[in-house]
């Protein structure tokens, strides 16, 4: 039994070691979720071939980009086919991002998958070699930290939607491959692409993504996923979730389409938008979303590029939390690195020197510093938010083993006392005796 909760202890320490991230240093920027992205398809692919050839058309990239970099997204999400006649297209936006310090979220496809551009229809072993091919041929569209969806919404094109055709084993098989085959082209190039992701309709999750299926695409599970109430958003992540195994990043979210929404006004837009987002903060499997779109269509965060929407302020309060900073030290001021720092919304890792930077939303009550060999201490924060936060924590009796071992510690020490004590006696007693040396 000791050895199962020992290693079930480990486990859970490997688990936290895994997930959680360590703190930024205490004046970076700490998001709130892993991948913040906002997507560009209106632009990034509809406009690919209109303007391909259209250098003006560069200050309207950097204006998105640029806009979307304020908002505090850590990533852009790029739409634009992966066919060589659109790689310039697609080089372009790339650059814009770097420039603004983005990583991209690669979620193009082939042209011929769903019928882009008048292109002719790829099937799914052609997909992969092109895929693959694509990657090797252009490492440096890639950084590190970028992430990569070779297929998003599959079940769009090629053989057709698994709901109605039936052949889910065969598209569970492919969307592994396209995984596995991305990931090793990746390792192979030295470019260390932060996930593989492959987006599909929040149905088509719960029809294909099984937990074993789940398992070998990493654990993610993406979803492109609208519904009428964002209450019925967090119900569904959690509910796939929960049938996944996965950890959930959102594809695509937003509002409004207006065959579910309705029409709303920006102020009716920004409610959704808020409201959905603080329901999906409370959701511990989220790790990250994409909103969908930033300019064109009914979703967008822009009216035109650099007039934001009161919708984009919302995702902003949530790409840019506040937050509290501060250092947990030991009794004798020595900074502790590796202590948890925990709050009702989101947990972090102290640094080597002891600094923390714990991102939040909302006003929060309290928070626990827990380190290991030290006593937990819980600290009501309500008044200190704005101020940078010392916590001493005191050295802890370290349990039963380490009591044992002193006991025997102790014990031996005693014992070599008694010893000692023996040893004089006899030599008191025995003057002159031939009992040995008594030094």
């Amino acid at each position: 039994m000791g050895r199962l909760l020992f290693g079930a202890g480990l486990l859970a320490l490997l688990w936290l070691v895994s997930f959680e991230p360590a703190s930024p240093p205490a004046n970076a920027r700490a998001p709130w979720w892993e991948f913040q992205s906002i997507d560009t398809m209106k632009s990034s692919r509809d406009l690919s071939r209109e303007k391909l050839e259209d250098p003006s058309f560069d200050a309207v990239i950097e204006q998105q980009i640029a806009d979307i970099a304020d908002t505090g997204a850590t990533h852009v999400g790029l739409a634009t086919p992966y066919d060589e006649e659109f790689v310039p297209f697609l080089r372009r936006w790339v650059a814009a991002a770097r420039k603004h310090g983005l990583k991209v979220w690669f979620r193009g496809n082939w042209s011929g998958w769903e019928g882009w551009f008048g292109y002719p229809p790829v099937s799914r072993q052609e997909h992969l070699q092109k895929t693959v091919r694509f990657i090797y041929t252009h490492p440096d569209l890639f950084q590190d930290g970028d992430v990569f969806s070779g297929c998003p919404e599959c079940e769009n094109g090629g053989p057709g939607d698994p709901r109605l055709t039936g052949d889910v084993a065969g598209h569970r098989r492919f969307l592994i491959q396209e995984y596995a085959m991305s990931r090793e082209a990746f390792r192979r190039i030295g470019k260390r692409v932060a996930a593989i992701f492959n987006p599909m309709n929040g149905d088509v999750a719960r029809l294909v993504m099984d937990k074993n299926t789940t398992r070998r695409l990493g654990g993610i599970v993406v979803i492109d996923h609208y519904v009428r109430s964002p209450q019925q958003l967090a119900a569904d992540v959690r509910e796939i979730a929960r049938t996944t195994g996965g950890r959930i990043v959102l594809g695509e979210f937003g509002a409004p389409i207006p065959d579910i929404h309705g029409a709303l006004s920006d102020g009716e837009q920004a409610a959704w938008v808020q409201s959905a987002l603080d329901l999906l903060a409370d959701v511990p499997e989220v790790a990250g979303i994409n909103y969908w779109t930033n300019v064109g269509g009914s979703t967008e965060l822009w009216i035109q590029p650099g007039k934001p929407r009161q919708a984009a302020a919302a995702l902003k309060s949530y790409f840019i939390p506040e937050a509290l900073r501060g250092v947990v030290r030991d009794t004798k001021g020595r900074g502790i690195g590796g202590a948890h720092i925990v709050s009702a919304d989101r947990r972090t890792r102290t640094v080597d020197s002891g600094e923390f930077t714990l991102p939040y939303v909302r006003s929060t009550g309290a928070i626990t510093a827990v380190a290991a060999g030290y006593v937990d201490r819980v600290i009501d924060v309500r008044d200190e938010l704005s101020s940078y936060l010392e916590i001493s924590l005191e050295a802890q009796d370290a349990g039963f083993f380490a009591r044992a071992a002193r006991f025997l510690g102790s014990l031996a020490l005693r014992t070599v006392d008694t010893i000692a004590g023996l040893q004089g006696f006899v030599c008191s007693t025995n003057a002159g005796a031939a009992v040995g040396p008594c030094e």
